[in-house]
C-alpha cells in the first residue's frame, strides 16, 4: 500500500510565510517610543494600535519580499540552514507571492495613513508629508532588502537599514505621532532598540552564513568571518545596554529607569551561546530568544521610564 501525505493548510504555509516569529521585533521599537511618549504625559491608545498594526505589517511585508527575492536570486538553496520558505518549497507559486506583496503593500498604505489622520487630522500637512515620505522609504526598504535588481541585503548593508528603521525611525517615530515632540536624547534609546534588531538580523545571518556565501550574498557575517561575527555580536550587545543606560543618566529620576538591565543575562546568554556554538543550524532556537530578549529588554525599558515618571 502506498501512503501518501496531505498537503499543507494553504492558511498554514501563509503563516509561515509570514514568519510570525519575527513580529516581536517589529513592535519593540514601537513599544519602546509609546512608553516614552506615556513618560511624558502624551499617549494615545489609538494611534499607539495603528503605530503596532503598520509596524507589524511592514514586517510581514518584508518578510514576503525576502521570500520572494531569495528564491530568484538562489540563496534559499539546500545548504540554507534556516526554515524552508514557501516559494522554495513550491507551495507558493512566484506569480502568488507577487501578489501578496501588492495585497500587503496596500494594507500597509491604508493603515499608514489612518495612523497619520489619527495622530495629525487635516490640518497638520509638513507633519503628514513628512510621514509619508518616511513611510514610503519604510516600504521601499522593505521591499529591497532582497528583491529587485541590487537588493542592499546582499551587499551587506541589511544591518544600517535594520537600524534606521527598527531604531531611529521606529522609535522616535512612534514618540512623535504621540507628543509631536521632538529631542536629540531620543537618538539614544533608539539607537540602543535599532542595535538589538541588528543583533537578531545577525543571529540569522551568521546561522545562514556557508549558504549565503554560496549564493554570493555578502551579509556581514559572511563579510567578517565567523569569529568576528561573534565579536561584532558582542558589540551589538553592549552597545545596546551602554546607549540605553547613557539615556538614563543623563535623565535620571528615578532607580526605576534601570528597570531594563535585568533582562541583561537573556543578552549575555545569547552571546555566549553565539560564541561557543559551532553547529550553526542549532542557532534557531536562539534567533527566537535573541528576538524575546530584545523585546523584553525594550518593554522592562520602558516601564521603568513610566514608573519612574509617574513616581
Amino acid at each position: 500500500m502506498v501512503s501518501t501525505s496531505n498537503p499543507p493548510n494553504r492558511l498554514t504555509v501563509w503563516i509561515h510565510a509570514m514568519r510570525p516569529r519575527t513580529l516581536p521585533l517589529a513592535v519593540a521599537c514601537i513599544i519602546m517610543g509609546t512608553c516614552l511618549a506615556a513618560a511624558d504625559g502624551l499617549f494615545s491608545w489609538l494611534v499607539a494600535l495603528f503605530c503596532i498594526l503598520t509596524a507589524i505589517l511592514l514586517q510581514i511585508l518584508s518578510n514576503l519580499a525576502n521570500d520572494y527575492g531569495d528564491s530568484l536570486h538562489g540563496a534559499d538553496r539546500a545548504e540554507r540552514q534556516g526554515p524552508k520558505r514557501a516559494v522554495q518549497s513550491g507551495l507558493v507559486t512566484l506569480s502568488a507571492m507577487r501578489r501578496a506583496i501588492a495585497v500587503t503593500v496596500l494594507l500597509t498604505i491604508v493603515s499608514g495613513l489612518a495612523l497619520l489622520w489619527f495622530a495629525f487630522g487635516a490640518a497638520a500637512f509638513s507633519s503628514t508629508i513628512a510621514f509619508v515620505l518616511l513611510g514610503a522609504a519604510a516600504i521601499g526598504a522593505a521591499i529591497t532588502y532582497t528583491a529587485g535588481k541590487l537588493p542592499y541585503g546582499y551587499v551587506g548593508l541589511g544591518d544600517l537599514f535594520v537600524l534606521i528603521f527598527f531604531g531611529w525611525v521606529g522609535v522616535i517615530g512612534s514618540y512623535f505621532v504621540q507628543t509631536v515632540r521632538f529631542s536629540w536624547l531620543l537618538f539614544l534609546p533608539a539607537t540602543a532598540c535599532g542595535l538589538l534588531a541588528v543583533a537578531v538580523l545577525n543571529v540569522n545571518n551568521i546561522r545562514d552564513l556557508e549558504s549565503d556565501r554560496l549564493a554570493g550574498k555578502h551579509s556581514v557575517p559572511v563579510r567578517l568571518g565567523l569569529e568576528r561575527a561573534r565579536v561584532y555580536h558582542w558589540f551589538l550587545l553592549v552597545a545596546a545596554i551602554v546607549f540605553a543606560a547613557v539615556y538614563v543618566l543623563i535623565d535620571y529620576v528615578s532607580l526605576w529607569q534601570f528597570l531594563f538591565l535585568l533582562a541583561t543575562p537573556l543578552l549575555i546568554r545569547n552571546g555566549l551561546v553565539i560564541s561557543r556554538t559551532t553547529d550553526l543550524p542549532s542557532l534557531n532556537p536562539w534567533l527566537k530568544q535573541m528576538s524575546l530578549a530584545s523585546l523584553a529588554f525594550v518593554a522592562l525599558f520602558g516601564l521603568g521610564q513610566i514608573i519612574a515618571a509617574v513616581g
